[in-house]
């Protein structure tokens, strides 16, 4: 298995480079281990599908191309990568977004033997009804329609057969590309490409797993349970697995689809008001977010209730990053670029920011840059933007659901403004803001942070004795060792060895002069020779310190000389 699987890989890899080059990305192959894989004399067929030099279209959309090439794997990656404006450039993601897994739906019969297979039953004993045209397909899985026997209707999610084993294939695949490529992928600017595909290899896996997206399901329910206006389907856990999931069928219009809200005679603007403050409740709120509003995510019932099917994809802020992800947007409209500052460090992963005068800088630039748009002038679409360049810029890491949100937001605001003439997503994140700045500094808040600072101390101070005598055991046997690694150390200790250097040196011409200085106050015994009034040993001070003048300019010049 272990050889057939190498093999495998080893003519996938091959089939890889082949699309690699025949885009013109010839830099990526021979300048890595790629290049043995093609031979010397291949030529080269320099036009895309539809007969256009690949020259003439940018680099950014033969990337795109290559990824559509490679299949539904690599489509759902670049997808993933187009919430990533830490690690990709923004022309790059606007041609990730442009993706789409259009995969044709798999025979109705494969789906219902795989029912069976996974529930250990026959298909009619589970429902009465069965519709063999699915609602839809995926890369993933596919939906059906069907009813129980106690009359729910239901719709049916089926994994597509071998898919499992297809994206475990291509994610050893991705692994060994990583590897293969790390160093041009480095140079290219991505420093941990081996960190985004294991990334993306947690992701899949959790896709892969229906059991994640019903948990999601149940939680949100229960966070949700005393809403009237908001609803998501009861997922049967009794009837699901890691392969199907059975959940609750819901009817309602896409929430963009105008001409149905009025013909029920629902307001579309209190429909648009109504889905955004669900939304801002779940991110500012609850921490725990829908991270796929599109609109056919999105449905509307005819009593005016907002219904969010498809929990695949969810997103998780913690109460600190909550905190700091409010305090970003808080800082913006006091127009405080150094709060800005304060809350993307508090928000990002690293604090590790070389320049922050520069950071405040251009965090100011895009303060001014919004200041003086009038409040309809003012796009989440343009904000988020400027927001992702400069995280990319300063390769801040902050948690991912960070990009989630900004995505989902700029969604709603495309989907507020089809809906409500005068729709500002600004104008409904603040007070929202306010509400978490309440929150973060309120006496119970303060008094939990106070409790799990007095915690850690607690713990540091019953650890600190045992792990000093430890240490003071080690001093006392000679066996303590510390091991420290530099890189890039040899020009810093040069540098440090001059200073020290230079330091004594300065430090004896300083004494040297002290001393010839007080020499002059002494009492000499008549042997004491004098040369032009001065005693002799006041010369011989005044000629070290020369010397060592001398010394303390030398390096100075040969460095330059250099």
């Amino acid at each position: 298995m272990l050889f057939k699987n190498t093999i495998s890989n080893l003519a996938r890899i091959r089939q890889v480079a082949e699309v690699l080059l025949r885009y013109g990305f010839e830099d990526v192959v021979t300048t890595t281990p790629l290049r043995r894989l093609v031979s010397q004399n291949r030529r080269l067929r320099w036009l895309e599908v539809d007969e256009r030099p690949v020259f003439e279209t940018t680099r950014w959309e033969r990337i795109r191309l290559i990824i559509e090439e490679l299949g539904p794997t690599f489509i759902k990656l670049a997808q993933a990568l187009s919430n990533r404006a830490d690690l990709l450039p923004q022309a790059l993601i606007d041609e990730f977004e442009k993706l789409q897994s259009n995969v044709p739906p798999f025979p109705t019969e494969e789906a219902r033997q795989l029912i069976e297979a996974e529930l250990g039953r026959p298909l009619g004993e589970v429902f009465s009804e069965f519709d063999d045209v699915p609602l839809g397909s995926a890369s993933i899985g596919q939906v059906h329609r069907a009813r129980l026997h106690s009359g729910e209707e239901v719709v049916v999610k089926v994994q597509r057969p071998g898919v499992r084993e297809k994206v475990e294939g291509d994610l050893r695949l991705l692994h060994e590309l990583v590897r293969i490529t790390a160093g041009f992928l480095r140079n290219q600017g991505l420093a941990n490409p081996q960190d985004v595909v294991d990334a993306f290899e947690r992701s899949m896996t959790k896709e892969l797993d229906y059991t994640q997206e019903a948990r999601a399901m149940e939680q949100m329910r229960k966070l949700y349970e005393h809403y009237t206006s908001f609803y998501i389907p009861k997922p049967y856990r009794e009837l699901s697995t890691d392969k199907i999931l059975v959940i609750e069928f819901v009817n309602g219009c896409k929430i963009t689809d105008k001409a149905q809200l009025l013909a029920w005679g629902l307001s579309p603007e209190t429909v648009a008001e109504t889905g955004m403050d669900i939304y801002l409740t779940q991110i500012f709120e609850f921490g725990f977010f829908h991270a796929d509003p599109h609109p056919g995510n999105v449905l509307v019932r005819p009593d005016g209730t907002i219904v969010l099917i498809d929990f695949g994809m969810v997103g998780k802020l913690t109460k600190q990053q909550k905190y700091a992800f409010a305090g970003v947007f808080i800082g913006m409209a006091r127009q405080d670029a150094r709060s800005m500052a304060l809350n993307f460090r508090r928000l990002s992963l690293t604090s590790d920011i070389p320049d922050m005068r520069a950071f405040e800088t251009d965090l100011n630039s895009l303060i001014e840059d919004f200041a003086l748009l009038d409040v309809q002038e003012m796009s989440m679409s343009d904000l988020a933007d400027s927001l992702q360049s400069i995280i990319y810029q300063y390769k801040l890491q902050v948690p991912g659901a960070v990009f989630l949100i900004l995505r989902a937001l700029v969604i709603l605001e495309g989907i507020g403004k089809v809906l409500h003439p005068h729709f500002n997503t600004f104008e409904f994140v603040r007070p929202y803001g306010a509400r978490i700045l309440k929150e973060q500094y309120s006496p119970e808040n303060i008094l939990t942070e106070a409790e799990y600072t007095g915690t850690q101390l607690l713990a540091l101070l019953q650890t600190l004795p045992i792990d000093l005598r430890q240490i003071m055991r080690k001093i006392s046997k000679g066996d303590l060792r510390v091991k420290v690694e530099l890189s890039g150390y040899a020009s810093l200790l040069r540098k440090a060895d001059q200073l020290v250097s230079r330091t004594i040196i300065a430090l004896l011409l300083l004494a040297s002069i002290l001393f010839a200085g007080l020499s002059l106050l002494g009492h000499y015994p008549p042997e004491m020779p004098y040369f032009r009034g001065l005693p002799i040993i006041t010369w011989y001070s005044l000629g070290a310190g020369l010397f060592l003048l001398l010394l303390l300019t030398m390096p100075q010049r040969s460095r330059r000389s250099e």
